[in-house]
């Protein structure tokens, strides 16, 4: 079994054939895919989450990432997601490798984005807004870069500093990075705007959107919590990477869903899309909003892209 640190990881799984592989991943979909969250209540009303991620390709591989999400660790100085990737031979129930979970997670994420945003950002895209500056912001720039011309960066954070920090480390050749103060002036300059907080109330507005742009969706993993108001869900189509994630459990679907602003029939996911099942951008105007859920199903097509860069590589 190989054991696979997280700058390996880094390393072998480059955003563009990482998306491949995810495209790849929704093509041919999965046998079974679970999930299980087990919280903590903090005293503050914050909650330390678990989660367990198990998928299975029969005959294949299956896999399951045990990932804990701790919000109070930034001010310990470590980064909030923390957890493991184990993967498994479909045929022999073998374990075949062991990899960080959250540097697979941080790579997953981002792919997972770029690869809907390959289908719902308008080509000519150039500009992207990251809104939040934490540990999955880099990624998803990088990301969104590898899929779309991006040639301008622009960063908002509650924390300006941090936001600062994040557009000082950034190193995109032919791009420019900046910290930017007013969110709600900013929104409009994007063609891109991708959020990656912890927020339970809406950060964007839908009245601040304009025709054309692409909003994703990444931070709210339960039902409680909200990036973009129900505003946006009615000015947007509406995309998931999955049912039985984000429209399941995450806010900025699922209660939209249960007030009945949106149907099931209104969306469209991602497994839709790489079997060109439905259409993804229509045209040059529309409003596209692409809410991230994850699961195992996607950490399981990491893990096996992960193993086949690995088995390249040679022995180590």
């Amino acid at each position: 079994m190989r054991v696979v640190a997280a700058e390996e990881i880094h390393r072998l799984l480059d955003y563009p054939s990482l998306v491949e592989a995810l495209r790849e991943l929704f093509r041919r979909g999965v046998d079974r895919v679970e999930r299980h969250l087990l919280s903590e209540a903090l005293p503050d009303g914050r909650r330390n989450d678990w989660v367990i991620l198990p998928a299975w390709q029969y005959g294949r591989h299956h896999g399951v990432k045990l990932v804990s999400v701790y919000p109070g660790n930034e001010a310990r100085g470590l980064a909030s997601v923390q957890g493991l990737y184990l993967l498994f031979d479909g045929s022999s129930g073998l374990p075949l490798l062991c990899a960080d979970g959250a540097a697979l997670t941080l790579r997953k994420t981002a792919a997972n984005s770029a690869l809907a945003a390959s289908y719902l950002a308008r080509r000519e895209a150039s500009t992207l807004l990251m809104v939040g500056a934490g540990a999955m912001a880099p990624h998803l720039i990088q990301a969104h870069a590898a899929v779309r011309p991006i040639r301008r960066v622009l960063i908002w954070n509650r924390s300006p500093a941090r936001a600062e920090a994040l557009a000082q480390a950034i190193d995109l050749p032919g791009v420019s990075v900046r910290a930017v103060g007013g969110l709600a002036a900013t929104v409009g300059e994007a063609d891109i705007i991708s959020a990656a907080t912890m927020t339970r109330e809406p950060l964007i507005l839908g009245r601040w959107l304009r025709p054309g742009q692409h909003l994703d969706l990444v931070g709210g993993y339960r039902e409680d919590m909200r990036e973009a108001d129900d505003e946006a869900i009615r000015r947007a189509r509406i995309f998931v990477d999955a049912r039985f994630t984000a429209a399941a459990h995450a806010g900025d679907i699922c209660r939209p869903l249960a007030a009945g602003l949106i149907s099931d029939a209104d969306i469209t996911d991602t497994f839709q899309l790489a079997r060109g099942e439905r259409p993804g951008r229509r045209d040059e105007s529309e409003i596209t909003l692409f809410k991230s859920g994850g699961g195992g199903h996607e950490d399981l097509g990491t893990a096996q892209h992960l193993l086949r860069r690995l088995e390249d590589s040679g022995p180590g």
